[in-house]
């Protein structure tokens, strides 16, 4: 099976999340740790593995800026499955370390984040440093760089470290989305319940042109499921949307709908069509089935001539 690039060292959500891809694929991959979220995007595009897991967006601290931003520019990845982890961390110290004892808490600012609030409670004389990553933080543990680190739960199977507290999250039911992404080839097969990536930037900065984007998905009935801008470096006020939405590239009205998005936007990045995590069905109306989709291009297809046999006067 093709070996799959995550954001490691050992330890991370992403391996947890990569790991969660392959046994549902069938086991077998061999998981290539990085140090960061740009370096596992760049072991795609140049080769070195087939896959990539990273993360994209959590449900408290929102996007993911690196993959984002990583996803936007270079050669073109695609998305090829979505991952969605729960998040509950672990505080990992070095053995025979007591909480009072803690003077440095280390970890990926989206970690820290999520957990600043049982941080204040039980260490509050601890200061907290940002790390490329949560398994980054538990080898700085290891190596007496840190007095403690949030991490994920895999990380006390790689690291000879001790539990000082487990199940730690301010916030219930957190999760964290994950990409895999190749090189584009052959996109999965539409399943019924998917999702379509895109990242965009309109034809020009002016009034109503966002609104204008987004009514091409309303009119198609396509249900918008998230939304993000992040700027375009170098241009202040100019910025790049990132489009998740119900559906699949292979649908008719998703199509049609790209097709109208790539003739308003100076850039399209198509980001990948793929399962959804949750396997909940897309909900498509009447008027916007391929049934639908069809008879209309074959009404049309009257009208200009092509077939004789259709009733121009016919709506259907």
């Amino acid at each position: 099976m093709p070996p799959i690039a995550y954001l490691g060292p050992q330890g991370t959500f992403a391996e947890q999340a990569a790991r969660a891809f392959a046994e549902r694929a069938g086991g077998g991959h061999e998981l290539v740790p990085v140090a960061t979220v740009q370096l596992a995007l760049a072991a795609v595009r140049g080769g070195d593995t087939e896959l990539g897991c990273v993360p994209v967006e959590n449900s408290v601290e929102g996007a993911v800026g690196p993959t984002m931003d990583g996803l936007a520019v270079g050669s073109p990845l695609v998305a090829v499955a979505e991952v969605v982890l729960p998040v509950a961390f672990s505080v990992l110290v070095r053995p025979g370390t007591a909480a009072a004892e803690v003077r440095t808490v280390a970890s990926h600012p989206h970690a820290l984040a999520q957990v600043q609030g049982w941080l204040d409670e039980h260490l509050p004389q601890a200061r907290a440093q940002a790390t490329t990553s949560t398994s980054a933080a538990a080898v700085g543990v290891a190596g007496g760089e840190f007095d403690a680190a949030v991490t994920a739960p895999v990380a006390a199977v790689h690291y000879p470290l001790d539990a000082l507290a487990i199940g730690v999250a301010d916030v219930a039911d957190a999760v964290t989305r994950f990409f895999v992404v190749r090189r584009p080839g052959i996109i999965p097969e539409p399943t019924g319940a998917d999702r379509t990536s895109v990242v965009a930037v309109a034809e020009r900065n002016r009034t109503g042109v966002l609104a204008e984007m987004l009514t091409e998905l309303a009119l198609r009935g396509i249900n918008l499921s998230r939304i993000e801008s992040r700027p375009l470096k170098g241009l202040l006020g100019e910025y790049r949307f990132y489009l998740d939405f119900d559906g699949h590239v292979a649908e008719q009205r998703v199509s049609d709908a790209l097709t109208a998005l790539h003739r308003r936007c100076r850039e399209l990045r198509f980001l990948g069509s793929y399962p959804r995590a949750d396997g909940v069905p897309t909900s498509v109306e009447p008027g916007n089935t391929e049934a639908a989709y069809s008879a209309a291009a074959s009404w049309v297809a009257g009208l200009r001539g092509t077939r004789s046999s259709v009733n121009p006067n016919s709506a259907r």
